[in-house]
């Protein structure tokens, strides 16, 4: 075998893991994210000089990037030691938060919670989305390139034909985080505008250049494919190009709070299609039962019936964004949106459950009635992590006169009651927004750390034998391509640089 066809069975032929265990890894990262909060509220308090840009830039790789790295390699059959170990951190700092509290000191606990939960909230911009589209962006670059070594464990890679595995996640994720802030969310478009389609339309045009680039590059350069996972032509770009312009004409005809209703339709009724039509074996096996990819369909056959899936994951996704992005003031708001979301993840993997078991198992080769289940509740109870882990940021950052954490809610104003405190709650340094925080970087240019992630991976899979890499070696290559991803990304905010090509 050649080296080409050696790293392409290396890939290939995998049946996933349990979808608890995928759960617990992508879960992870928001008990990070806390922790890293806590961590800059008690070190800002502790020293009297703001961290440099450098400090903060390590603390941010630190809890969102290495952890990780860690999960889906070395600590991949510890991930609960690692929840162990970063909830008794985050209980310990949440501690030296309480104590050291510089408003409400004399006050017992109750009654601060009392409080807390009267105050208002700057909710103009919601942090645990941004931090949601952030950890699917650095979880994929970390999974693109960790599968080449032999330390990924291959129950994480993409499965061939049924169940879930942990890169499986990543497409279903990015499409669903840009459904919660796209356009139509943000009201960016208006409801009938004569421009909203050509818009629409002008939209795609970045990713046309970028699939047709992708596919050129890799059939030149003779570089590994997944043959299974779109096609011989067929890319993740073009499955977006594809969504963006179905799910563009149908939030034209549907209004945007019956977006759940189109989500709906769309599983049921392909999943009908797959079972009491040739469509699934199609799709599997080619038009001639013997995997044949004679013919532009049968080439493609996985990448284009795949969008509806993805259609359906949009639909989802546009439905969670207009519902968290209601207009909300106060804290106990949030603590039932959170709720609500939580709840209503643990409903889908019900649901999950009795599909798996009485109609299909997740594939997402097909994108079928589970995968889209699995992929919109794995994305729910990630984001109300998110939000639930923000709010307990609040409530330290509630106690503790002038702190300040990137990409977190701003408090913006206490209970009538007690203004000794309120004016405490609010710095100046508070009003502005922040600058040195690696997430904001990161979601300012996802497109462009994806683009450079997807280079790098290439560049070192030319360079670097991958498949007879050591443990440690892996290890620090793994870290070194994601420091160097980040700290470029991180430079270009610093340089108040957005990189777009629209």
């Amino acid at each position: 075998m050649s080296q080409k066809q050696m790293k392409e069975a290396f890939v290939s032929n995998h049946n996933g893991t349990s979808v608890l265990e995928i759960t617990e890894g992508l879960c992870l990262p928001a008990l990070c994210i806390l922790c890293r909060g806590l961590l800059i509220i008690v070190s800002q308090h502790l020293c009297c000089s703001s961290h440099t840009w450098r400090t903060r830039f390590f603390i941010d790789f630190a809890f969102l990037i290495v952890p990780l790295v860690t999960t889906l390699t070395i600590f991949a059959s510890f991930v609960l030691l690692e929840y162990l170990i970063v909830i008794i951190f985050g209980a310990g700092l949440l501690y030296e938060t309480y104590c050291r509290r510089t408003c409400y000191a004399r006050m017992p606990v109750g009654k601060i919670l009392e409080k807390f939960l009267k105050i208002s909230i700057e909710s103009e911009y919601i942090p645990a989305i941004s931090c949601f589209r952030v950890i699917n962006s650095a979880f994929t670059a970390v999974a693109i390139l960790a599968v080449d070594f032999p330390l990924f464990p291959r129950r994480f890679a993409k499965t061939e034909l049924y169940g879930t595995g942990a890169m499986d996640f990543g497409v279903g994720g990015f499409i669903f985080g840009t459904a919660m802030v796209c356009p139509e969310v943000r009201r960016k478009y208006t409801k009938g505008s004569r421009l909203y389609l050509t818009k629409s339309l002008y939209s795609v045009w970045p990713l046309v250049f970028l699939g047709v680039g992708r596919l050129v590059i890799i059939k030149s350069i003779g570089y590994q494919e997944h043959l299974t996972e779109y096609g011989v032509h067929w890319n993740f770009f073009f499955t977006l190009i594809v969504v963006k312009l179905i799910t563009s004409l149908l939030l034209i005809i549907f209004p945007l709070n019956k977006s759940w209703i189109v989500a709906i339709s769309i599983t049921v009724f392909y999943q009908l299609a797959l079972d009491f039509t040739p469509l699934k074996r199609l799709i599997l096996y080619g038009s001639d039962g013997s995997g044949t990819r004679v013919g532009l369909l049968n080439a493609n056959r996985e990448g284009i019936s795949s969008t509806l899936g993805y259609v359906a994951i949009h639909m989802a996704g546009v439905q969670t964004g207009s519902y968290v992005l209601k207009k909300r003031s106060h804290i106990k708001d949030w603590i039932k949106v959170a709720c609500c979301i939580l709840l209503t993840a643990i409903g889908f993997f019900i649901s999950l459950y009795i599909v798996q078991v009485n109609v299909e198992v997740a594939s997402r080769r097909m994108a079928n009635l589970a995968f889209c289940i699995w992929i919109v509740a794995s994305c729910l109870i990630l984001l109300s992590s998110l939000l639930l882990g923000d709010i307990i940021l609040n409530f330290a950052k509630f106690l503790i006169k002038g702190a300040t954490v990137p990409c977190s809610w701003k408090i913006i104003q206490s209970s009538a009651a007690n203004r000794k405190y309120s004016e405490s709650l609010v710095s100046e340094a508070e009003r502005k927004e922040p600058t040195l925080c690696l997430i904001t970087a990161m979601n300012r240019n996802q497109l462009i750390f994806f683009l450079l992630s997807n280079v790098t991976t290439g560049l070192v899979n030319l360079l670097v034998d991958t498949l007879h890499s050591s443990t440690l070696w892996a290890l620090f290559v793994l870290n070194l391509y994601m420091f160097t991803n980040c700290l470029v990304i991180y430079v270009l905010h610093l340089q108040d640089k957005t990189v777009k090509f629209w």
